[in-house]
């Protein structure tokens, strides 16, 4: 299945896990990532420590754990490893490609960049 379906398809919750340039690291609860193509993902980040570690050190892990999976037997889900290529801090541009749930929110004056990775590899949740 590829990356974009599997994201559109598949519910759950994510941790974002980013470290700092001295090695220090912090995990944050992030929504699913924006495909953007099956080597590339984006996220929505506000002006918080994840968004400064990643400007600092551009290596994160994105680790989703599929809804009701361990209700199933097992745990299942998704890791994904990151290089930060870029990032955008049009606010058009970030409400476009927001999901439609969460268009049209008013979020003040917080400052909300779109994030660009490279997907530089994926491994399931359990094995491999």
């Amino acid at each position: 299945m590829s990356l974009s379906d599997y994201f559109k398809n598949v519910e759950g919750i994510g941790i974002l896990a980013t470290a700092d340039r001295q090695g220090n690291v912090d995990v944050a609860l992030y929504a699913r990532p924006h495909v953007i193509s099956e080597d590339e993902v984006a996220f929505i980040m506000s002006d918080r420590l994840s968004h400064d570690n990643v400007a600092a050190n551009p290596h994160a892990a994105y680790l989703f754990l599929e809804q009701d999976a361990q209700r199933s037997g097992g745990y299942n889900g998704l890791r994904l490893y990151l290089t930060r290529m870029e990032e955008e801090t049009d606010p058009q541009k970030i409400e476009a490609i927001r999901r439609e749930s969460r268009k049209g929110r008013d979020y003040g004056d917080q400052k909300k960049f779109l994030v660009h990775f490279t997907v530089e590899g994926t491994r399931r949740l359990v094995g491999d």
